[in-house]
Formats: structure tokens, sequence, C-alpha cells
């Protein structure tokens, strides 16, 4: 945790994955940023991974460093306590649909320096999921060997989309210290996606060709690199980015008469040129299977490493989690017990590291409704008495 953001207040309502994320990015850099929920919360309050009680662990992670408001939000009562404490605060994250009572245009009405950022589906308003905009931009189609598409496990665009929509909440901010003018940015997931597409050339590529690129299993495109297999039976990933680490890595596993033939062969020169590499891994990646297969691990990192060539095994997440350099040693953990879940377990801060400034700990998720009295006393000014009526009637929660 880091407080560069210290003072910067941003209600959020939202769920999932990309709108909460956006928010926990502001969180870890001081924000303080409230999320508004139903009473007893929302649809991913129970998301999986769960415990054996049924407490998300997804839930409790992507909220850390939070405060949380319960609200019923299917009162009009409950929408308007939601919609006064944007208008008094002047930052929201959602991703609301864009014409709900959540609209820019409606809780503009009394706040017009208002920034809201609003994470969405698709840009017409059509509803959309990571894993739906990835099929419709074609990764799939590109990811395995094929026939078949392969679905990726992460939620990439989700994870991009909260990324981005934390940034666009400090750049419209800026705008405004300079205008004074609010604005609503909105943050497709597909816009998302299929503008990554492009930023990697993946749009000009299929267009100048006229076709897809061909599925390439675990090797790497446009360059040297793929999965092998030592003698002792480690599958790591070796991966060469330089024309030096190309020549280390023939020096290291003596391949460079090997190679050279091939060279001569096929009248070619590898020494310089990433793309023949990658043009003629068929003649090439035999060599390097057999010279890898012959060699056990520890050997075979030890010789990588004194040449600099970048190489790591496959692991599982259980591996990664018990893994020292990841997990145990890295300070970006820290080791949390006061969980709503009730378990236990190394909790991520701020991903990003300020040598200048002392690294705070993560801090935890709020249980729902936890900081409701807090909140609207502090930012609407309701009394003791008008914040005990409202939650005796149900219209406000508070954890219990």
């Amino acid at each position: 945790m880091y407080n560069l953001l210290d003072g910067l207040k941003i209600i959020e309502a939202s769920s999932f994955v990309a709108s909460p994320t956006a928010g926990l990015y502001c969180a870890q850099f001081g924000a303080e940023v409230i999320r508004v929920d139903q009473i007893g919360g929302g649809p991913d309050y129970h998301r999986w991974p769960v415990t054996e009680a049924n407490g998300s662990l997804y839930w409790e992670n992507l909220n850390r460093a939070k405060k949380s408001v319960a609200l019923d939000l299917s009162s009009p009562q409950g929408r308007e306590l939601l919609q006064e404490l944007v208008q008094a605060t002047g930052q929201f994250i959602t991703n609301f649909p864009a014409e709900s009572f959540l609209s820019h245009a409606k809780l503009s009405e009394k706040r017009h320096d208002l920034v809201t950022v609003r994470v969405m589906g698709w840009a017409d308003g059509a509803p959309a999921l990571d894993y739906t905009v990835n099929n419709a931009v074609g990764y799939p189609m590109m990811t395995g060997v094929g026939p078949a598409p392969v679905n990726h496990v992460l939620p990439a665009w989700d994870l991009l989309s909260g990324a981005y929509a934390a940034f666009a909440m400090l750049a419209a901010i800026r705008r405004r210290e300079q205008t004074g003018e609010g604005s609503e940015v909105r943050v497709p997931l597909s816009d998302v996606a299929i503008g990554t597409v492009a930023n990697l050339g993946g749009i000009a590529e299929v267009l100048h060709n006229n076709a897809n690129r061909p599925r390439l299993g675990n090797a790497v495109y446009g360059l040297f690199g793929r999965d092998f297999v030592t003698k002792d039976n480690v599958r790591a990933m070796i991966v060469v980015v330089t024309h030096r680490q190309w020549a280390n890595l023939l020096s290291a596993l003596g391949l460079s008469n090997a190679v050279e033939s091939v060279e001569t062969k096929r009248g070619v020169s590898f020494a310089s040129d990433d793309g023949l590499r990658f043009e003629h891994r068929d003649a090439l990646y035999p060599l390097f299977k057999k010279a890898i297969a012959a060699l056990d691990h520890v050997r075979m990192a030890a010789m990588l490493d004194d040449v600099g060539i970048v190489h790591s095994v496959y692991q599982t997440m259980l591996d990664a989690a018990h893994d020292q350099r990841l997990v145990v040693d890295n300070p970006m953990f820290t080791a949390f017990n006061a969980n709503p879940s009730g378990f236990s377990y190394p909790a991520a801060g701020a991903f990003g590291t300020i040598p200048q400034m002392e690294r705070g700990d993560a801090k935890g998720a709020a249980r729902n409704g936890q900081h409701s009295e807090e909140i609207l006393s502090a930012s609407l000014g309701l009394s003791s008495g008008e914040i005990a009526r409202l939650i005796d009637s149900g219209i406000v929660g508070i954890a219990t």
C-alpha cells in the first residue's frame, strides 16, 4: 500500500472483475474507495473460489482496502442514497448500465463536475463477459494446437479493462482540475480487447496476409522460444530475445556447429534475425530438444543463468503459492489473518514498488455493510437517529 492518492474519495458500485479491479488499484495507491452493494451482497458476493463456509476468496481479494456500504438497491430510497453518495463524493466507478438510475446524465444534474468511469460489455450497451469478448477477437482460435478453440482461464480483458478504468479515472480528474468540467469515461471490454489486438499489430497482420496466424502450441510467435523437457522430466520454457542471447545459447548447449550446418543447407544466417529463427524452427527445435533432453534441470538452469538466457519451469498454481521468490519472500505480500472468509493466507498489495517510499501492508476486505453508518454520517451528514431509522426499515445494512 502507498498513499499516492491520499485524499481522493471514490464511490464504487460494481460486481465481478473489471470494475472492482479499477477500485482495488486506486485503493492500493491510497484512495478511499467506498464500495456500495446490495444488503447481503451483490451477485458476486459468493463467487467461487469459496471456503467450506461459502466465503468467497475471490470477493475478499478484489475488495481489499475498500470500505463497504450496504443499501437496499431495489428500493427507491436505497437508490436515492447511492445517488446522493456519488454526488457528494464526485468520483464514481461502476459497471451498472449506462441508462440506469446511475446514468451520468442523471447523477451530474446535481454535481456538474462529476467524474464517472463506467466499465461496459460492448460499446453499444449490450452485455458481454471476458470469455465472450475473447472469443469474438480471435484468440481462442490461435491458442493450443487445434482444431478446436481453446479458451484461456485468465480473464485478461477484465483485468486490462479494470487497469484502464483506473487510469481513465485519474486522467478525467486531471482534466477536471484544468477545466472544472466533469465527464463520463466509458470503457467497454470489447474495445479494450480489439484495441489491444490492434495495438499488438494483430489487425494489420491478418489484413496484410489476408489470413489468420497459424496455431503454434507453446511456441512464441516471431522468436525462438518454446517448451523443452530435461533429462529428469522437468518442462521449462526457454525464450531468446536478443542476438547475444542466441549466440550464448548455442555456446552453452554446444550447438554452434549443428546450427551452422542448418544455416549452410538453407542459405540463411540466424545470428541477427529473430524472424529466420522462427521460420526455420522445424530444423532448429529438434536440435535443441535433443541437447536439453541430455541435461538434468539443475545443470541446464545453471548453464543458462551463467549466460543470461531467459527460462522458467512450468509450475502449478499451488507450486507458485509456495514459491519463495514469487510469494514467500516477496514484499508485495502481507500475511493476513483478518479476512471475512476466516481463512489466513498471504494478501497482495500494490503491484508497483516505489523505492523512495516505505511500502505499507496490504489491507483487508470489509464485511458487507461494515462502514454504512460511518459513510452515511460523514458523507451525507445523516444523524445517528436517521441512520438507525434507515437500518430498522431495511434500507441500510450493517455488518453483523
